[in-house]
């Protein structure tokens, strides 16, 4: 299944961009093990895929045009004599795949490496000189619109501009820093340009010197591997040995400090993952795609990222419990916000499930918060998502709560039986969910216990992050007619499962790896997906994800980043519909869908969210001006907007949500965990979404409620 700790590396390519890809040498025949790796790797595709693309000359076109994406993202090294060049190769690497020499993969590298070179010997040049930021430029940082440049001249422009780019937003740092400063200690403009370019020279030779120090041969190859795998489709990955340990250390969040794991791409170190309970996730405002630009420890001056490796950025994030860093972060919005954080251990137990009350007159409704649907099968007792959903619902059925919500927002899955375990809870027996192989055969997963433990009003939340099992469950809601769907207009659409598969040595002449359950074999492993999930009413959850009822506008809806934004995600289809029987919820569901849309629409928080989210999207076109007064400018325009829309997502007066009564007492031995519980709870009575989820969830009574009085 599928779970929040994998999704960031299931969602990208995992190219390491301009700076992180070759060194400078060309690479002479390549060793008998490469070529064993690709048709292993061709032979599973084929064989194991889910839905395999057929490999081809067509699949071979694909892979050699985002291989040379991957590589050179900003199309600012190659030229397009080198694209015309290489294209000898471009309908050779499905041969090469099925067992030809590879030549492909050297050629492209010979070259590369060449190119890179010349960069690498021009930039010191470009910024031994002001800039002059009154001029009217642009600088394009999107490959979609971008050509690769024609010759050395154009090229060389290209290169003038990315620097002046990266100087400018130093230097306006610098400025509004200094606008700050006492009359005496003000500096003169011409010192902060010189400053702002000494940052960047340092940052690229940082670049150059990782370049020549530890990318190998074998990094380059892997690269390309996963170039093939992910052509296949975007959850399908490849994993070289050391890779695949590094991964999963990585993902369990244990030892950054602030809970957030992180992947370099294209030259940056992004957030892929956050830990629910850690310093980041609480802070709310660390968010997965962030870019960390710099990181500050306490009031030291913060340290330029550009140029770092995760291995180097882990190194300065990291370090003692309760002691301050400083994030400063580029966010998916184009704004820059600088976030500070007290390092602390990961707390596991926050993962949890965990439940409140939102006091509304006389009516009490329940929330239960699940961050992921976790299962510990190592443990006779380990902890299981569904049984402790049910401990939470039992005890809100002590406080006699009249409705339940069940916050599934930013969940991005996990385990499959408890997902069908806990739809149990709100159903009689049935089925959940269907699963499909890849020839053809579909089984339906039902939930066999009988009875219900709660069959009050019941809204689900979700987002677009909420993904795979979330997924399952909310679908599964919807197709009962067992509740209201209420967040996003759509989840994030996965719709598949993966298995890691290990890549055999040939030493017994096997496919696969003799390993551990792990799947991690000499060779590297495999994410293959193998199967395909479907709603119980026949359609997929893969692409479309699940559509809400209720749709709350929020900042994310313009993000491309859901599984329909990926040219190879597989598509959407459907299958025989499962035999159930809808529920009776005592109330007209499509009434109170009707009404709250009608209020949604004509709420003046919620479009003005929406229209600044639009607003967002509309500038963040990734076509920047190098004009400086036009760059501060559109920068204060941004961070006003953002400002007004942190102030729009938060409640104008606090929700009345209150713990359990057993819950109260539950940390006071703790008073870590316990700072930790009230920051939730805190969280919870500035959420703007939740109150209207309670509105809804009001409404459900109230119409149940005349119902049954007639």
């Amino acid at each position: 299944m599928f779970n929040k700790k994998t999704l960031p590396v299931l969602l990208v390519i995992l190219a390491i961009g301009i700076f992180a890809a070759f060194q400078t040498t060309g690479l002479g025949n390549p060793p008998t093990k490469y070529e064993r790796i690709l048709k292993q790797v061709g032979i599973m595709l084929e064989q194991g895929h889910y839905s395999p693309k057929k490999i081809d000359d067509t699949f071979s076109e694909e892979v050699f045009t985002k291989y040379l994406e991957a590589i050179d993202p900003e199309k600012q090294l190659f030229l397009k004599s080198d694209i015309e060049q290489l294209k000898q190769y471009k309908d050779k690497i499905d041969d090469e795949i099925h067992g030809a020499p590879l030549q492909s993969f050297q050629a492209i590298n010979s070259l590369y490496g060449q190119r890179l070179k010349e960069y690498l010997s021009a930039y010191q040049e470009l910024l031994d000189k002001p800039f002059d930021f009154t001029t009217n430029e642009t600088f394009v940082d999107d490959k979609d619109k971008l050509n690769y440049p024609a010759d050395d001249i154009e090229r060389k422009e290209l290169w003038r501009k990315r620097l002046k780019y990266q100087v400018l937003m130093r230097y306006a740092d610098l400025i509004s820093a200094n606008e700050k400063l006492p009359k005496e200690k003000v500096r003169s403009d011409a010192s902060l340009e010189k400053e702002a370019r000494e940052k960047v020279l340092q940052s690229t030779n940082r670049i150059a010197e990782r370049l020549k120090n530890k990318f190998t041969e074998e990094d380059r190859f892997n690269d390309f591997v996963n170039t093939i795998t992910s052509c296949m489709d975007p959850h399908t990955t490849f994993f070289p040995p050391v890779e695949k340990r590094s991964f999963d250390e990585q993902m369990s969040g244990r030892f950054y400090g602030i809970g957030a794991s992180l992947r370099q791409e294209d030259g940056n170190i992004k957030i892929v993952t956050l830990v629910t309970g850690s310093p980041a996730w609480k802070s709310g405002q660390v968010q997965i795609g962030d870019i960390i630009a710099k990181v500050g420890q306490g009031n030291e001056e913060p340290q330029d990222m550009a140029g770092f490796d995760v291995e180097d950025a882990v190194k300065i994030i990291r370090g003692k419990k309760g002691t301050e860093v400083k994030l400063t972060l580029r966010k998916t919005d184009g704004t820059t916000k600088m976030v500070s954080l007290i390092r602390d251990e990961i707390v596991i137990d926050e993962t949890f499930a965990r439940s409140a009350i939102v006091n509304e007159g006389s009516r009490k409704i329940g929330y239960i918060f699940l961050p992921e649907f976790y299962a510990d099968w190592e443990r006779p007792n380990g902890a299981k998502c569904a049984e402790d959903v049910a401990k939470e619902i039992k005890k809100l059925k002590t406080e006699k709560v009249d409705g339940i919500i069940m916050d599934l927002r930013n969940n991005g899955g996990g385990s499959l039986y408890d997902v069908i375990q806990m739809v149990g809870l709100f159903i009689d027996e049935g089925p959940i969910v269907q699963v499909k192989d890849r020839e053809g055969n579909p089984s339906v997963l039902r939930d066999k216990d009988k009875g219900i433990l709660y069959d009050g009003p019941l809204a689900v939340m979700v987002n677009e992050f909420s993904a795979s099992a979330s997924e399952i469950f909310a679908a599964a809601i919807q197709d009962y007619n067992r509740g209201l769907i209420i967040g996003s207009t759509s989840t994030y659409g996965k719709g598949t499962v993966q298995r890691n598969i290990g890549l055999d040595g040939g030493s017994r002449g096997g496919l696969f790896a003799a390993a551990g359950d792990d799947g991690a074999s000499n060779f590297g492993t495999i994410k293959l997906t193998l199967q395909k999930f479907y709603r119980i009413n026949g359609g997929s959850t893969q692409l479309r994800g699940v559509a809400s009822d209720i749709v709350l506008p929020d900042q994310f809806e313009n993000f491309k980043f859901r599984e329909k934004d990926n040219p190879d995600a597989l598509k959407w289809d459907e299958i025989a519909k499962a035999k159930y029987t809808t529920w009776e919820p005592g109330a007209d569901l499509d009434v109170i869908k009707k009404a709250e849309v009608e209020r949604v629409k004509n709420d003046n928080v919620f479009s003005s969210i929406k229209r600044i989210a639009d607003k967002l999207a509309e500038l963040n076109d990734r076509v920047y001006t190098l004009n400086l007064k036009k760059y501060m400018e559109e920068q204060k325009e941004i961070k006003n907007l953002v400002k007004e829309m942190d102030k729009l997502t938060k409640t104008q007066k606090p929700n009345p949500v209150e713990l359990l009564p057993e819950d109260v007492t539950r940390y006071d031995s703790d008073q870590a965990k316990k700072d930790r519980q009230t920051q939730w709870l805190n969280n919870l009575k500035d959420d703007i979404y939740l109150s209207e989820t309670v509105n809804v969830v009001n409404n459900m009574i109230s119409q149940q409620a005349i119902v049954k009085s007639k």
